[in-house]
C-alpha cells in the first residue's frame, strides 16, 4: 500500500507544479510577463534594429539651445520662427512632443500686467493691450505654414477640456462596432489650447507607457477618452507617430482598423482584437489592444539636430529636405526621459521617432495571437512527458531530452526574431518545465532514498555493512519471490546450552544477557566477512554466503568466518574465566559446534501474508544443519560438506571424517573437517597427518582393520590436534566389525541415527 501510495505521489506532485505553473501563465502574473519582457529585450540587445535612414529628424531643445536662445519655456514666437524656419529647410511634417497647455506668458498684454498699476505705465499698458497675442500669432503661424501636428495626452485623471479629434477610424468589415471597445480608454486629457489644436493639421498623442519596470516596450497607437460624443460615442485618438505619417502621405483623416487574432495574452480563445491599422498606403500592424512593439535601434546622434542651430542657420544644405521632424527635449531639467531595452535613459521624443522610422521603413517586432497558445502547448507537453517519462526511465534521459526540447525552444525563439520580427517567449515553458522535472527528479529521488532505508533497515540486522551498501545502491539485484543460488550455509549450535541455563535459572536476565555476549562477536565474525544471518534461534545461528548479492569465493568466507568464530569464543571464554574467578563464582566455559555446507538453494522473502523473513530453503540447508549436529559425535569443532571441501581444501587444513548417511537423509555424504587456515595446511606436520590419515579412511572402507588400528596408534601421537573422539570412534566399530563383519558388499556408509 505504502509503495502504491508513493507511485501515485511520483505522478501527482509533478502534476500540481505543472498545473500550478499552467495557471500562471494563464493569469500572465507579473512575474511571468516581466520574464517574458526581459527575453524580448535580451533579443533586442543582441540584435537591435539596422539604422537605416527614413528621413526621420528630431530637433533638440537641448542643454546648448537653452544655454544660447534662454530657458524655457520660450516664447511663442520664437517657435513659430522655430517651425517657420524647418518648413522653408525642407521639412515636410513637424510635429510637437510638447503640449502648449497654458497660454505664453510672454504676451505683451499678460508681461504688462505684472507691472506696477500706476500713471507713468498706464500709457504703455494701453499700448501693450493693442499688440498682437502670442497664443494667436502662433495659431496662425501654425495654419499658415501648414503640416504641423500638436500633442495631446490622455490620463487617469479628471476630464477638463476634449482635444480635438482630427482623424477617424473605420473597422474593417464590421460596421456599427466602435473602436474603443477594443483599445485602452482613459478618463482625463491634457490638451493644448484651443486656437492652437484648431490650426493644426494633426493632433495627436505623445503617450509613452512603460512597462512595470519603466522601460518602454510597446507605445499605444490608438487611445480612447471616456468622453462620450453625439454620432462618435467615445473619441479616439491617433499616436504622433501615426498621425505624422497620415500628414507626410496627405492622406484621408480616416484610418482604417482591422480586427483579427486573440483579444488578449493570456486568452485560450480566438475573440477579436486590433490586428493593424491602415494610414494612407502604409499598413501598422498592433497587438490585441492596439499598442505597437517598438523595434529599436539605440541612440543614433545623426537623428538630432539642436534647435540652437536650426535658429542661428548652422544647418548644411538640404539636411532637413523631405524629412518628418519631431519636436522634443533632451535636457534632463525639462523631464521627458525614458528608459529602453537599448538605453537606460534616452528622451522621449526618440521613441516616437523610431515608431516613424519603423513605420515609413516597414520593418515592425510582432507576437503572433498564437504565441501563448503555442507556448501554453509546450509546457503542457513537455511538462506531461517529464512527468510520465521520469518515473519509467529515470532523470537521466528525460534530462537529455528535455535540453534538447529546450534548446531546440529557444533556437526556434531567436530564428523566427531574427527571421521574422517574431516575438516568441522560450523561457517561462523551460523554467517551468525544469521546476516540473526538478519535482519529479525530487520525489524519485526522496522514493529511492526511501527504498535505500527500506533495504538498509531491512537488511542491516542480518547482513554485513558493506553488503547493505551495495544492495541499497542496487536494490533492482534483489530479486524478491524467490530464486536460485549457489549458496554456502552456515549453523552454530552452542553445546551443552541446557546446563548452562540452568545455572541462570533464578537469573533470566542474566542468560539472556550471556547469549548477547556470545552472540555478538560471533555474529560480527559472519557480517565482516559479507555473510548474511538468517535468523537467531535461540543459541542457534544460521547464516548464508552469497544471497542477496553475489559473494565470490562465498565457501572459503564461510570457512574463515567459522575459524573466526572459535577464536572470538575463546577470547570470550578468557574474559568470562576471569571474571568468575574475580566474583568466586563457578566458571562453566562456552563451546559451540559449526556445519557448513555448499549448493543450490531456494531464497527470498518466504513467510505467510501476515509475516515473512528473506530466507533460503532447499536439501543443502537441512544438510549443513545435520552436520553441525555431528560435529559433537565426531569430536572437531567444525564438519563441512563435500561440496564446500572441493573448493576450500587447497586453502584450509582439509580432513574428511567420514562417509555417512545423515539422519533423515537415504544418501550418504562425505563430510570433512577444517582444522585451520593455509598456514596450517601448508606446514610440514599437516602434510604428514594428512597422508596417514586419509590412509586410514581408505583402510577402514577396504576393511582392513589391522592397518586402520596401527595408522590409528600413530595418528594419535599427532601435536596439530587433538582428534581422539574421531579415533576412538573408529576403534569402537572396528571393534563391533570383527564380531559382526559388515559383508563384503559393504561400502563404508556410516547410517546416523541421531542429528
Amino acid at each position: 500500500m505504502r509503495k502504491k501510495l508513493s507511485g501515485i505521489l511520483h505522478y501527482l506532485i509533478p502534476l500540481l507544479v505543472l498545473a500550478a505553473c499552467i495557471i500562471l501563465r494563464w493569469q500572465d502574473v507579473p512575474l511571468v510577463g516581466q520574464l517574458r519582457m526581459n527575453v524580448f529585450d535580451t533579443y533586442q540587445r543582441i540584435a537591435p534594429r539596422d539604422f537605416q535612414d527614413a528621413g526621420v529628424r528630431i530637433v533638440d531643445i537641448d542643454d546648448k539651445s537653452l544655454a544660447e536662445l534662454g530657458q524655457w519655456p520660450w516664447p511663442r514666437t520664437r517657435l513659430a520662427e522655430l517651425i517657420y524656419k524647418l518648413r522653408v529647410a525642407g521639412a515636410a511634417v513637424v510635429g510637437f512632443d510638447i503640449i502648449f497647455a497654458e497660454p505664453d506668458r510672454t504676451s505683451p498684454a499678460r508681461v504688462v500686467g505684472d507691472w506696477p498699476q500706476d500713471d507713468n505705465s498706464a500709457e504703455i499698458r494701453k499700448l501693450a493691450g493693442n499688440l498682437p497675442d502670442h497664443d494667436a500669432l502662433f495659431a496662425q503661424f501654425i495654419d499658415g505654414v501648414g503640416q504641423i501636428v500638436t500633442a495631446t495626452q490622455l490620463t487617469n485623471g479628471k476630464l477638463g477640456n476634449v482635444p480635438r479629434q482630427v482623424g477617424n477610424f473605420s473597422i474593417a468589415g464590421a460596421q456599427g462596432r466602435n473602436i474603443a471597445e477594443y483599445i485602452p480608454t482613459l478618463s482625463g486629457a491634457a490638451t493644448n489650447l484651443p486656437a492652437l489644436e484648431d490650426a493644426a493639421a494633426g493632433n495627436a498623442l505623445i503617450n509613452v507607457t512603460p512597462g512595470a519596470d519603466g522601460v518602454v516596450r510597446r507605445v499605444p497607437l490608438l487611445l480612447a477618452l471616456d468622453a462620450e460624443q453625439p454620432l462618435i460615442g467615445k473619441p479616439v485618438y491617433p499616436t504622433l507617430s501615426m498621425e505624422m505619417l497620415r500628414v507626410m502621405q496627405d492622406a484621408p483623416r480616416t484610418m482604417n482598423v482591422r480586427l483579427s487574432g486573440a483579444s488578449g495574452a493570456a486568452s485560450w480563445t480566438t475573440s477579436d482584437g486590433v490586428d493593424a491599422i491602415r494610414v494612407g498606403q502604409l499598413t501598422i500592424p498592433s497587438d490585441a489592444t492596439g499598442n505597437m512593439w517598438v523595434y529599436f535601434t539605440g541612440h543614433e546622434q545623426q537623428r538630432y539636430i539642436s534647435a540652437s542651430d536650426v535658429m542661428n542657420g548652422n544647418l548644411p544644405e538640404g539636411a532637413l529636405q523631405d524629412t518628418a521632424v519631431l519636436i522634443g527635449t533632451s535636457a534632463a531639467g525639462l523631464l521627458d526621459l525614458r528608459s529602453s531595452p537599448l538605453n537606460p535613459v534616452l528622451p522621449g521624443v526618440e521613441v516616437h521617432a523610431e515608431m516613424l522610422e519603423q513605420m515609413l521603413l516597414q520593418q515592425f517586432l510582432s507576437r503572433p495571437y498564437w504565441a501563448s497558445q503555442a507556448e501554453m502547448l509546450a509546457l503542457v507537453i513537455v511538462g506531461l512527458f517529464f512527468i510520465i517519462a521520469i518515473p519509467r526511465l529515470g532523470p537521466l534521459w528525460p534530462a537529455v531530452i528535455g535540453v534538447a526540447l529546450i534548446g531546440g525552444a529557444i533556437g526556434f525563439s531567436w530564428w523566427a526574431f531574427r527571421q521574422h520580427h517574431m516575438l516568441i517567449d522560450p523561457l517561462y515553458a523551460s523554467l517551468a518545465t525544469i521546476l516540473v522535472y526538478l519535482t519529479g527528479s525530487l520525489i524519485g529521488f526522496m522514493r529511492t532514498e526511501g527504498e535505500k532505508r527500506q533495504v538498509r533497515g531491512a537488511f542491516s540486522t542480518y547482513l554485513s555493512p558493506a553488503l547493505v551498501e551495495q544492495l541499497a545502491q542496487h536494490p533492482e539485484r534483489l530479486k524478491l519471490g524467490g530464486e536460485m543460488r549457489d549458496m554456502t550455509l552456515l549453523f552454530c549450535d552452542v553445546r551443552g546450552f541446557t546446563t548452562i541455563s540452568e545455572s541462570y535459572k533464578s537469573d533470566p536476565q542474566g542468560l539472556t544477557q550471556l547469549i548477547n555476549r556470545l552472540l555478538t562477536p560471533l555474529t560480527s565474525c559472519i557480517l565482516q566477512r559479507d555473510g548474511t544471518i538468517d535468523k537467531y534461534m535461540g543459541d542457534c545461528i544460521m547464516a548464508f554466503w552469497n544471497a542477496p548479492l553475489d559473494v565470490p569465493l562465498h565457501p572459503e568466507k564461510a570457512c574463515e568466518s567459522a575459524l573466526a568464530m572459535f577464536v572470538a569464543l575463546r577470547a570470550l571464554n578468557d574474559e568470562r574465566e576471569a571474571e568468575a574467578k574475580a566474583e568466586g563464582k563457578v566458571f562453566l566455559p562456552l563451546n559451540i559446534g559449526i556445519g557448513v555446507n555448499t549448493g543450490t538453494c531456494v531464497v527470498g522473502n518466504m513467510g505467510s501474508d501476515q509475516r515473512f523473513d528473506y530466507s533460503v530453503l532447499g536439501d543443502a540447508v537441512n544438510l549443513a544443519s545435520r552436520l553441525e549436529g555431528q560435529s559433537k559425535n565426531y569430536g572437531v569443532d567444525i564438519v563441512i560438506g563435500q561440496d564446500t571441501a572441493v573448493t576450500v581444501s587447497e586453502r584450509f587444513a582439509v580432513l574428511q571424517l567420514d562417509l555417512i548417511a545423515v539422519k533423515g537423509k537415504s544418501e550418504a555424504v562425505e563430510i570433512f573437517t577444517v582444522l585451520g587456515d593455509r598456514n596450517l595446511r601448508d606446514s610440514s606436520g599437516f602434510a604428514k597427518l594428512a597422508q596417514n590419515h586419509d590412509a586410514m579412511i581408505t583402510a577402514y572402507r577396504g576393511q582392513n582393520w589391522d592397518l586402520v588400528e596401527e595408522l590409528l596408534a600413530g595418528l594419535r601421537e599427532n601435536t596439530i590436534c587433538d582428534l581422539s573422539v574421531l579415533y576412538d570412534m573408529y576403534d569402537e566399530r572396528i571393534s563391533a566389525f570383527r564380531k559382526m563383519p559388515p559383508g563384503p558388499d559393504w561400502d563404508g556408509v556410516f547410517v546416523a541415527t541421531s542429528k
